[in-house]
């Protein structure tokens, strides 16, 4: 069992490839890409296209884990949800970036940007903007909005992006999603929604012409779990946890 397993309801390990150029469309190239793809993966049989044209190939969704795969007109996505291994996660995703050059005509100038992502869901019954205000704080400037009388937090979803090198064309972000409304919050009447924090170490543009997507990933995956270690389990993960289980 991962380490992640422990720290949120669900956690996944995503990996998503932009490109610069419309992806083949053709039917013949799709269903070959995905076919290539089941036959590493024969539980991924569940295929389907979305109303907006996007593809999907998953499997079952009632396991308690999940492997996923989307093709949309300029982005390849590629998830793993509750993944037993984190390794089991980082070669699907690594699989995918191997395959994307031949079966896709993806090379290494029409990269965007390239992402790897950790993500944790947080399953509370409540004002997910006020927990995240108590379990995290807010900047000393913005303190005192939390003293006045009869206020109520209906917003607050922190989020930083830094630079990683003198280029800014590596970055990490942290992001947290909540998912309570105003019209909630005037009743008193909270659905359990997730409370999600996403973790990403994202590379921009081109890659070197002696790079890989798949060795550029294997790069990132190093940076994003290193940085998650030292800066977000013990700050953001484990006093959302904690807040959620004194509730």
């Amino acid at each position: 069992m991962s380490l992640y397993s422990t720290l949120a309801d669900d956690f996944y390990v995503n990996m998503n490839l932009n490109t610069e150029m419309a992806l083949p469309a053709g039917r013949d190239t799709t269903l070959s890409f995905f076919e290539r793809v089941r036959k590493q993966y024969s539980t991924m049989r569940n295929f389907y296209t979305r109303d907006n044209g996007d593809h999907v190939l998953e499997e079952d969704k009632d396991q308690g884990h999940q492997r996923w795969l989307t093709l949309e007109p300029r982005r390849i996505c590629s998830g793993y949800i509750n993944p037993d291994d984190i390794d089991d996660a980082f070669e699907q995703h690594k699989l995918v970036l191997e395959l994307v050059p031949y079966m896709l005509s993806v090379s290494s100038l029409d990269c965007e940007a390239l992402d790897y992502m950790l993500g944790f869901d947080f399953n509370y019954r409540g004002n997910h903007d006020e927990l995240v205000a108590e379990a995290l704080g807010v900047s000393s400037a913005l303190d005192g909005l939390l003293d006045i009388p009869g206020r109520q937090v209906l917003n607050y979803e922190p989020t930083m992006t830094i630079a990683l090198e003198d280029t800014c064309r590596r970055q990490a972000r942290l992001m947290i999603e909540t998912r309570t409304n105003a019209y909630q919050v005037r009743r008193g009447d909270y659905p359990e929604e997730h409370i999600s924090v996403f973790f990403t170490v994202r590379q921009y543009g081109s890659l070197e012409s002696d790079s890989s997507y798949e060795g550029t990933l294997a790069e990132l995956r190093i940076q994003c779990e290193s940085l998650l270690e030292k800066y977000v389990i013990d700050q953001v993960l484990r006093p959302l946890q904690q807040a959620i289980s004194t509730k």
